[in-house]
């Protein structure tokens, strides 16, 4: 209770950056990119990348700008 008064943020951080996520949506529109490959040079897991490009959970995008 003592660090909501001190507005300390609580719980894990994010795993992605906005930057980072930016990097992967520019990533997935060429068709010689993989998930796991965009995660691997990430620095993250697949499953990181299907939770912040939510647009992959209907298939490959066309354009996620």
């Amino acid at each position: 209770m003592r660090a909501l008064t001190r507005f300390r943020r609580l719980g894990r951080p994010p795993a992605m950056t906005a930057e980072q996520i930016r990097h992967a949506r520019d990533l997935l529109t060429g068709p010689e990119n993989t998930v796991s490959s965009i995660a691997r040079l990430l620095g993250v897991g697949r499953s990181m990348i299907y939770k912040y490009v939510p647009e992959l959970a209907s298939g490959r995008p066309c354009a996620c700008r």
